[in-house]
């Protein structure tokens, strides 16, 4: 039986992707190795982990024939501040997507991309 859930990024430069993810929220819970520049490291999010993993260290240590060229996945953050989140995320060094927008379901959505351009998907309920 499944005990837990987890996402994980290949990025190219696993310090970068550690600070933006920090930036926005995230609370570091594991890093390796635990001194100098680590090959993985993972943050909490509110309840998520996301894993940030070296494309070279899953190449070189784990013969993954993986890539950090993003948009395979995305990151969905549900928020109940879309405009103050999205500013949070261009602070931290996301990219614009798509600028925020209502949807006629009744949610408002956005989109950044990270360092390694992964989407990060702000998605709010509107009152109704």
């Amino acid at each position: 039986m499944f005990v837990d859930f987890q996402i994980n990024l290949y990025v190219r430069d696993v310090e970068r992707a550690l600070a933006f993810y920090t930036a926005i929220g995230g609370v570091e819970s594991f890093r390796t190795p635990a001194a100098g520049t680590p090959v993985h490291a993972e943050v909490r999010l509110g309840g998520a982990t996301i894993g940030v993993a070296s494309v070279a260290a899953a190449r070189d240590d784990h013969g993954l024939d993986v890539s950090a060229e993003g948009n395979a996945a995305e990151v969905v953050l549900w928020t109940d501040d879309l405009a103050g989140d999205w500013d949070l995320l261009l602070k931290a060094g996301a990219e614009p997507m798509a600028e925020p927008l209502d949807l006629p379901t009744g949610l408002s959505v956005a989109w950044a991309a990270d360092p390694d351009g992964n989407p990060v998907h702000l998605v709010m309920r509107r009152a109704s």
